[in-house]
């Protein structure tokens, strides 16, 4: 019983400390933010508005929204060579249908271009299976729900693409945290951390986005930064808009670059979202990346993602 009641005693301690460790980090990143008129007006909580935006699920609860709706995309792919020039693509428009627990899809039009498919119709690059994670469903998938607590993007025991792609959507949906087993940059994209926040510029402000009252944080490296210090740089510019009632993700632009001499890449991405009846669904998603990794071809793609008649 002794024993039961120490480990008990201990776990508790050690959550205690934890958070007393997040509650000083928040209020350290708190004096480094620059506020607006607009916003020192309102009397925000810095520190409790920061937790929020470490702590969103919002972003990726909409892109799980998607598997529990049926919906409507209009999709463009396009792989330019290092002039711009389209070399393959496609265009599409496709129809999401959920029933009795389970989502297919239709292709309605469809175009290609280029080497965009191989004979087996498998993607020859990168960016599509990128897009088609998100947006597509190959034959019947069952059993699947919007539930985002609890949910990790586990790269642990994977290798080769599917590893990539558990990296890939973290950095995709949880933008500012640390992730695990990307050479060089893991914990270099952790910019709440105070030892990565340094060489960041925070600002919150407020204005309309859409007719809807957004708070605005946005995060962008600093200048006159150092050879060595740039070096810390991965995510270059990211803004958000929260709306200010619910603090819901109404729209994220960002923009984030990387050379590590085994790869190199740079990206920018735009989401813009909507309602649907109770559900945060993206209705733009909009990519302009180049990546080039060791061993492999460098690949520039381009894509927007169009989505619209979503259907409970």
């Amino acid at each position: 019983m002794k024993k039961l009641l120490l480990f008990v005693s201990s776990f508790f301690i050690l959550i205690f400390c934890h958070a007393q460790e997040d509650s000083l980090d928040n209020e350290r990143l708190a004096r480094m933010i620059n506020l607006s008129e607009v916003v020192v007006r309102t009397d925000i909580n810095v520190p409790k508005f920061i937790e929020r935006v470490k702590e969103d699920t919002t972003f990726y609860k909409a892109f799980r929204n998607l598997r529990v709706l049926g919906f409507t995309s209009l999709n463009d792919i396009r792989i330019t060579d290092k002039k711009g020039k389209q070399k393959a693509g496609l265009q599409s428009k496709t129809r999401q249908n959920r029933a009795n627990g389970c989502r297919t899809m239709d292709v309605l039009e469809e175009t290609t271009s280029g080497d965009f498919y191989d004979k087996d119709k498998n993607y020859n690059y990168y960016t599509a299976q990128l897009y088609a994670g998100l947006f597509f469903t190959k034959e019947k998938v069952c059993g699947e729900t919007n539930i985002v607590k609890g949910i990790t993007f586990a790269a642990k025991g994977k290798s080769g693409i599917d590893k990539h792609k558990e990296q890939l959507k973290k950095l995709f949906f949880n933008p500012g945290k640390k992730i695990p087993g990307i050479p060089f940059i893991g914990s270099k994209i952790n910019i709440f951390d105070p030892d990565v926040a340094v060489y960041y510029d925070f600002a919150i402000d407020q204005q309309d986005y859409e007719g809807q009252s957004c708070y605005i944080f946005s995060v962008k490296a600093r200048e006159n930064l150092s050879g060595s210090e740039k070096d810390n740089i991965v995510i270059d510019n990211m803004i958000t808009w929260f709306n200010a009632k619910t603090m819901e993700v109404v729209a994220r632009n960002y923009d984030m670059s990387y050379k590590a001499g085994v790869y190199d890449f740079s990206v920018h991405m735009e989401v813009q979202m909507t309602k649907f009846g109770e559900y945060l669904v993206p209705k733009v998603l909009r990519y302009n990346g180049n990546w080039d990794v060791l061993f492999k071809k460098r690949e520039r793609g381009v894509f927007t993602a169009t989505l619209f008649d979503f259907e409970k």
